[in-house]
C-alpha cells in the first residue's frame, strides 16, 4: 500500500528516512519501502509514526483528509 503522506510529514518535519527508521527500530531500507509501498507497513509502525507526528491513522492511510487528531471532549 502507497502511502504518500508518510513522505510528506517526514519532510514537513526536516527528518531523514534513517532518523524516522531509527525511532521504529528499523534499517532506513526497510522504512523506504514502506514510502514507495513496496511494502505493507505493520500496524504497530503505522500507530507509532501516527503518534509521533500526531495524526490520525486514518489520515496516513488516506481515508481522512483532516490532519488533526481529534480531541476527546469532556463530559
Amino acid at each position: 500500500m502507497y502511502l504518500p503522506r508518510l513522505r510528506s510529514l517526514r519532510e514537513d518535519h526536516d527528518l531523514t528516512q534513517a532518523k524516522v527508521a531509527a525511532l521504529l527500530g528499523i534499517d532506513q531500507r526497510v522504512y523506504s519501502t514502506y514510502e514507495t509501498g513496496k511494502r505493507d507497513i505493520p500496524l504497530p509502525h503505522l500507530v507509532t509514526l501516527a503518534d509521533y507526528y500526531h495524526v490520525t491513522t486514518d489520515y496516513l492511510l488516506g481515508r481522512d483528509h483532516n490532519e488533526k487528531k481529534k480531541t476527546p471532549e469532556r463530559m
